[in-house]
């Protein structure tokens, strides 16, 4: 999961959302991923679609049975399906997603027994700190976009004002 951080952490520095994914077949690292569908300019750049289209290259098979997967947030709708699949054997994720979650936050896709590939999920794995990553971000995007809207409105944000006292009977800011 150290792994899947680090690459999260690539996601952060491009201005993307910080969520990293590894892909492990054994105690090798077979590929990578990082989120930046804003800089691809693609809706299906997760972590976890770029670790397995890497994955899918380095091994030259679409299939990759064997192999875990670790990624930082709990996989969307989208990576699920990529990720059966795939075959991928097992799934770790650290942060729960309540909004788009498919490991059982918003919906269980890895728990429907019609499907013809089953992948183990764990999930909650360095969760605390998968998540602090998320919101730090989250957080500091809505800072980013509040000072942008006072700029843009001639105000001075609230934590550059300097504060003043004066003494009583003076005119003068200390």
């Amino acid at each position: 999961m150290a792994l899947a951080q680090a690459a999260a952490e690539e996601a952060r520095a491009a201005g993307e959302v910080p969520v990293g994914a590894v892909l492990v077949r054994g105690d090798e690292v077979i590929a990578k991923g990082f989120n930046h569908p804003i800089g691809a300019h693609d809706p299906s750049a997760h972590a976890e679609m770029i670790a397995l289209r890497a994955a899918a290259q380095a091994v030259e098979n679409y299939r990759l049975p064997g192999c875990e997967l670790y990624v930082t947030l709990e996989p969307c709708l989208m990576c699920a399906g990529a990720i059966m699949h795939a075959r991928i054997a097992r799934v770790v994720f650290g942060a729960r997603d309540p909004k788009t979650g498919a490991c059982g936050s918003v919906v269980d896709a890895f728990a429907n027994p019609q499907l013809n590939h089953h992948t183990t999920v764990t999930g909650g794995v360095l969760e605390t700190e998968c998540g602090a990553a998320l919101k730090s971000f989250f957080a500091e995007r809505r800072r980013a976009s509040r000072e942008a809207r006072a700029a843009a409105r001639g105000e001075v944000p609230a934590d550059a004002r300097v504060e003043t006292h004066s003494e009583p009977g003076s005119a003068e800011p200390l």
